[in-house]
């Protein structure tokens, strides 16, 4: 199974799209697929959708009827939900029965368990991609730095999992990849201004900020200009003041 959640979630199995439509199975198929490979506790899972539950949109009331304990409510939606992702698994099955829903969505001992099967997946692109980035920075070794965190940040289509209701687990692992994708922008701005980049950089700073989250672009714009600045100075220290830390930035946005 092929999973990207960084942006919109997709998965694909054997070339079909896996991910459900109906909310509560999306956010299950979203914690599983963020920790792919692992067991994820039905008490997680549980967790994540009594969280949707309160907003009125797991299926039922916030608290479910008398008698019917908000986890109760919450652990029969896990158990439909697993059901429908296993009904959409099995219509992406391949000819030979090599895996099966139940082998693909595995029921362990107090949990449930992706198994991709050895697909691709872009948070471990992304993971691989940063870490030779910032092994090659500490070799000093500026353009191949430059390149790889280049390549991992243009894996990023979006926010993380964007169109998901993420609950504890779910919004602690975006927040997470949201972190580790700024730090990889910092040593990236860093790597290239190294170089001296500055022309070329300008292209490139478009391209990858162009599906960062509102706040950073916001961010990035008021300090750079609507032109990204009026010269490779103004970039320079825009981006320094803005990313690296420092004093405010130099450059106004346009009126």
């Amino acid at each position: 199974m092929d999973i990207e959640v960084l942006g919109g979630l997709r998965a694909l199995e054997n070339g079909v799209p896996v991910v459900p439509v109906a909310q509560p199975a999306r956010q299950v198929f979203a914690v599983l697929a963020a920790y792919a490979d692992q067991m994820v506790p039905t008490s997680v899972l549980t967790a994540e959708l009594s969280e949707l539950s309160e907003h009125g949109s797991a299926g039922g009331p916030a608290g479910g009827p008398v008698g019917d304990p908000a986890g109760e409510l919450a652990r029969s939606v896990l158990l439909t939900s697993v059901r429908q992702i296993r009904e959409l698994l099995a219509g992406a099955a391949d000819s030979a029965g090599r895996r099966t829903p139940e082998t693909v969505l595995v029921s362990l001992p107090g949990g449930f368990l992706l198994d991709t099967g050895g697909g691709r997946s872009d948070q471990h692109e992304f993971a691989r991609e940063t870490g030779a980035g910032y092994r090659a920075m500490a070799r000093g070794e500026f353009a191949v730095a430059a390149r790889r965190l280049r390549g991992a940040l243009r894996l990023w289509r979006g926010p993380a999992f964007e169109g998901i209701h993420a609950g504890p687990r779910l919004a602690a692992r975006i927040a997470d990849l949201e972190s580790t994708r700024i730090s990889a922008l910092r040593q990236w701005v860093e790597a290239e201004l190294t170089l001296g980049r500055h022309q070329e950089f300008r292209a490139e700073l478009r391209a990858v900020v162009a599906g960062k989250s509102p706040e950073t672009y916001r961010m990035l714009a008021e300090s750079l200009g609507s032109d990204l600045g009026s010269g490779p100075g103004d970039i320079g220290r825009a981006l320094r003041r803005v990313l690296l830390g420092g004093p405010g930035p130099l450059v106004r946005v346009a009126a």
